[in-house]
């Protein structure tokens, strides 16, 4: 986000050298693993981001970008129900068992229409969002949690990926009646970059998780929605939908004409019973280059022009026990680098996103001292002897990855084989 989420370009190559059916898998280390795809009911096109919790408990996945999921869930829950739900479409639960055999996971849109008496209530939308932000402490969790993350994060040098970064993360979130920082810390890792596809710029998200931890809109209002710049923005109503078949506000929102500096522009979507914020996805208005260069770019060489092309951010919050909290968000950002001298310029592209898998209510004294919390000016180390192994994250819940990471994975595995072996 604004200040905290930002890219690291150097010019120095030192420093990178330093339709599917589901399947219900028993394992013999304590649980079972189930794949499968969710889709629109009528056109079969697949929905990305959709949510897939085991009912009554924490545990939870989400879909990738081929509406394909993967969740591990340990054997003493195999007879719970796991539900499938999608803004804007009807939830849907099965018995974990009757997965077996069934083809692909259909959900059907749902349109739903306000009362009149509950738009009125909230005739402007700015009033909507700012009594949304100052009902953090009644409608989002108050306890100290200790949350299990997966997060990956993914360089490419136009369409070709040029480095995979993954990480099991634990994240000490603090509660959100107060305005102390969350604390992450590093489980395990894996990382697999071809350099070759980099050529001589170094490209690196620094913050790794926190860049997408800043953008929990309700924790961290000031990066987006501060006391000093929510004048800023113009707001107003779109058509209502659903969430977990619940009636939700629909608020977009925009810089107001003449403003410079770049702001965002999006939707929110707030929970008309609680008046919780549930998503929101957005953009940074990067039409003044200069400006917004500087929100991203930390160093980078005299001679060359780096500005992001696009900056689009997307968060999902979760309820559970009537509380609700963080459970996903991707980053995907677009630079244009044009080099002094040079008469093509190069497209590089950093997604980075994060996945709340499971959490739990925490000792109220979190942990702050250990060696492997991350400092928000992590870059993930390099480690690359993991994509080797296939049991890597063991029982550790993953976004499922698509089939061109997959790709991409062997064949950066196969340069950097030949690369060690010259």
């Amino acid at each position: 986000m604004k200040k905290k989420c930002f890219i690291l370009f150097m010019l120095n190559c030192l420093l990178f050298f330093n339709g599917m059916q589901y399947i219900i898998a028993q394992t013999s280390t304590g649980f079972i693993e189930i794949k499968g795809k969710i889709v629109d009911n009528s056109s079969n096109d697949a929905l990305v981001f959709a949510d897939i919790i085991i009912k009554d408990s924490n545990i939870s996945t989400i879909t990738n970008s081929d509406g394909e999921f993967a969740l591990k869930i340990p054997d003493s829950l195999a007879s719970r129900l796991i539900t499938f739900s999608y803004l804007g479409y009807q939830k849907k639960e099965m018995k974990i068992s009757e997965l077996n055999g069934n083809s692909k996971i259909k959900l059907f849109p749902a349109v739903t229409e306000l009362s009149e008496v509950e738009v009125k209530t909230f005739r402007d939308a700015e009033t909507l969002l700012r009594e949304t932000l100052k009902n953090r402490s009644n409608v989002y969790n108050n306890a100290n949690a200790l949350m299990t993350a997966f997060y990956r994060e993914i360089i490419k040098k136009r369409r070709k990926n040029a480095s995979l970064s993954e990480a099991v993360v634990q994240i000490h979130k603090q509660p959100y009646s107060n305005f102390k920082n969350d604390a992450i810390e590093l489980i395990k890792a894996r990382k697999s970059t071809d350099y070759n596809r980099l050529d001589t710029l170094a490209v690196k998200l620094q913050g790794g998780p926190f860049s997408n931890l800043y953008t929990d809109i309700i924790k961290y209002p000031e990066y987006i929605f501060s006391n000093e710049n929510i004048d800023l923005y113009n707001f107003s109503f779109g058509e209502s939908t659903q969430v977990n078949n619940k009636p939700v506000y629909v608020v977009n929102f925009k810089q107001k004409p003449g403003i410079k500096e770049p702001f965002y522009y999006g939707k929110l979507y707030i929970d008309a019973e609680t008046l919780a914020l549930t998503n929101a996805v957005f953009r940074l208005n990067v039409e003044n280059k200069e400006l917004s260069s500087q929100m991203y770019i930390r160093k980078k060489p005299r001679r060359v022009d780096v500005y992001p092309t696009e900056a689009t951010y997307r968060i999902n919050y979760r309820t559970q026990n009537g509380k609700w909290h963080y459970a996903y968000s991707n980053i995907l950002l677009t630079f244009k680098v044009n080099w002094k001298g040079k008469l093509f310029n190069s497209v590089y592209t950093l997604n980075s996103e994060m996945a709340i898998t499971d959490w739990h209510i925490s000792n109220p004294n979190l942990i702050k001292t250990k060696e492997n919390m991350l400092k928000p000016t992590t870059i993930l180390a390099d480690e690359t002897s993991g994509f080797k192994d296939p049991a890597f994250w063991g029982e550790y819940n993953i976004i499922e990855p698509e089939k061109s990471i997959e790709a991409a994975i062997e064949k950066i595995k196969k340069q950097l084989n030949k690369t060690s072996n010259i």
